[in-house]
């Protein structure tokens, strides 16, 4: 259960910051840079890798106005009740 909600969040990530990326007109390195990370960063983010670091994740977001916060697997495992569903 708490992968599939991990590879849903990981997907919507890679969507958003390729598309956002695409429509600012950058290529990866361009973006890269001005974000300040490396190419490295930017291509596992699009290509939905999930051994990123959250600090690295909010430092491209935040060029979008947006950033992710950690969520505790407690908040995960409940259902929209807040039921535990694990």
């Amino acid at each position: 259960m708490l992968y599939i909600q991990k590879h849903i969040i990981m997907k919507s990530l890679q969507a958003f910051v390729k598309l956002k990326r695409k429509e600012a007109g950058l290529t990866q390195q361009e973006f890269a840079e001005k974000t300040g990370v490396a190419l490295t960063v930017v291509r596992k983010i699009e290509q939905g890798k999930n051994d990123l670091q959250l600090e690295k994740v909010n430092q491209v977001l935040k060029m979008f106005g947006h950033t992710l916060a950690p969520i505790s697997l407690k908040q995960i495992s409940k259902d929209e009740k807040g039921e535990d569903i694990l």
